[in-house]
């Protein structure tokens, strides 16, 4: 018997706690001079409670208590921090500064190398005075970034209020805004093309949903915003392009303004927020160092209307690997700055090979040493590095920080669940996800599911099935096998199968009979959030592969 900790949570021995100390000391001392105070909240929250304030990030831990009261674990400090705003403080208290140092706790999927436990130190401005408030907590982040010595520091602003606009246009019914929002949350920029070009909305709108989430730059990126929205008939008082220029102007004196771009695909992170959003990243880390932004529909969902909010939170752990000390992150850190090493691209082996040998070529990739790579897992080839794996395997090392982009299926990416970008559909590797049952079984499963209340499937991709069969409301008990998934209904393990076809030809050999599709799925280009939010190398790959997949389809 092992006798050790729950799977993500650790033990912190006396070097790595000093070294930890070391940085939270720095900290506070930034933000204590600043004039934020500290306060400590529950472990555990009335889940009831923060759901009123707004959505529950990640999977919280839960459990009831005495008087069968739903608790949770707190998954991050802001919500707890805004209820106790509005139940312990006064509007006549306000602005207050508060800053806070403890664990949060979310779930994560086994094997994931990610941590379940890590520490948030982070401030909240409650009360503060529009932009205002916005530029002291993202110069305040700055600051204490450069009080730790951590180099090479990238912010990345944007805001939702864009795209909320947009979707407060009459023609956009509930349907749809519901969708759009799943799809950028999701980061699925080519999911949320599909979704707008086929809503039949006015072209100005459609051109805006489409351009938004992929427009970044300076701060000349707002004036482009601006165009879209005004083409579209927002209002200018509902655009939040004047909240942008005014974080550009009250920054321009401090030591952010040179940090400081603009990303619209960093609207994925709207959970709460309700105005400009901003992380801060460092050269070579998979994930940001910080995040934060303005969120005052919580306070008003907690029965404080009218308050402005805004704060950030560090990751102690990512701070700690940054800064060369021990720790567990569960991100990669390479030490190197972006564009002093190629640009490396996971590049799937097997089916989808042949065509994006060819997608690269095209778009002018060198690719010689790529045609017959052999046993070779890295090939260098100049200003890149094509890192050859399994398709279903690209998404976990660009998520986790071994290559930068990469290509694979959308059934990949959907199986993986991983924190990326979708950002084109190339086209090729087309395929159809489907239920299949053989023909000599016709009516059975049916007749089982009206007894049982389960249909029992076999499947590889558990995620795509799950999905499929919550979509249309049937209870299922997944089988998940790693080949020959066929046999499971034949053998009368399961009722049915939910497998990828591409000509039918293993059906037809095994007499199964597909009964329903699932989904389609295509080859994308995709990029972690930090490399393709940095990195201007990914972003020009981006547009050379689209305008190659344009010019095919045409």
């Amino acid at each position: 018997m092992v006798i050790g900790t729950p799977r993500g949570f650790r033990d912190i021995l006396p070097e790595e706690a000093r070294a930890r100390e070391s940085i939270r000391d720095t900290v506070r001392s930034c933000f204590d001079a600043k004039g934020y105070v500290p306060v400590e909240t529950p472990l555990l929250e009335d889940r009831s409670m923060l759901e009123t304030a707004g959505r529950i990030k990640g999977s919280p831990f839960q459990l009831f208590d005495s008087d069968n009261r739903l608790l949770m674990l707190r998954p991050d400090l802001t919500l707890p921090i805004a209820r106790l705003t509005a139940q312990r403080l006064t509007r006549e208290s306000l602005p207050a500064r508060l800053r806070y140092e403890a664990p949060v706790v979310r779930e994560q999927g086994a094997l994931r190398g990610q941590p379940r436990q890590f520490t948030q130190l982070g401030v909240e401005l409650i009360g503060g005075e529009d932009v205002a408030g916005e530029v002291e907590v993202v110069s305040l982040m700055a600051d204490t970034l450069a009080a730790l010595k951590v180099t090479n520091v990238r912010i990345v602003a944007g805001s939702v209020r864009p795209l909320l606009a947009l979707l407060e246009a009459d023609v956009a019914d509930e349907t749809l805004r519901e969708q759009v929002l799943s799809y950028v949350h999701e980061s699925n920029l080519v999911a949320l093309d599909e979704c707008v070009e086929a809503a039949g909305l006015p072209r100005p709108i459609t051109r805006a949903l489409h351009e938004l989430p992929r427009l970044h730059g300076d701060e000349s990126v707002i004036d482009k915003v601006d165009e879209l929205l005004e083409a579209a008939c927002v209002p200018e008082a509902k655009r939040g392009t004047s909240e942008l220029r005014g974080l550009v102007a009250g920054l321009a004196k401090t030591e952010a303004a040179a940090e400081l771009s603009f990303d619209f695909s960093i609207i994925n992170s709207f959970d709460y927020y309700t105005g400009i959003i901003f992380k801060a990243y460092v050269d070579g880390v998979a994930a940001s160092l910080a995040s934060g932004g303005r969120y005052d529909a919580v306070l008003a969902n907690l029965g404080m209307p009218g308050v402005a909010a805004c704060g950030f939170a560090l990751s102690l752990e990512r701070l700690q690997e940054v800064l060369g000390r021990a720790g567990a992150s569960g991100i990669a850190t390479p030490g190197v700055h972006v564009g002093s090493r190629p640009l490396r691209i996971a590049v799937p082996k097997g089916s989808l090979f042949p065509d994006t040998l060819a997608t690269l070529e095209r778009a002018g990739l060198p690719v010689d040493d790529l045609r017959d790579y052999g046993r070779k897992l890295i090939i260098p080839a100049g200003d890149v590095e094509y890192v050859i794996v399994r398709a279903t395997d690209a998404p976990a090392f660009v998520a986790h920080g071994g290559a930068d982009c990469g290509i694979c299926g959308s059934d990949s990416l959907f199986e993986a669940d991983l924190d990326l970008l979708q950002v084109v559909d190339l086209g090729y590797g087309a395929c159809r996800f489907i239920v299949a049952e053989p023909r000599a079984n016709a009516g059975m499963a049916e007749r089982a599911y009206a007894w049982r209340g389960t249909m029992r499937v076999a499947t590889k991709y558990p995620r795509i099935t799950q999905a499929y069969y919550d979509r249309i409301g049937q209870q299922v008990d997944i089988l998940a096998l790693h080949g020959n998934i066929e046999l499971g209904p034949i053998v009368g393990m399961t009722d049915r199968i939910v497998d990828i076809t591409a000509t039918g030809t293993t059906l037809r050999e095994n007499d199964l009979v597909i009964v329903d599709d699932v989904m389609e799925c295509t080859a994308r280009f995709f990029a972690g959030p930090a490399a393709y939010r940095c990195d201007a190398r990914i972003r020009d790959l981006a547009d050379r592969l689209a305008a190659v997949t344009a010019t095919k389809e045409d």
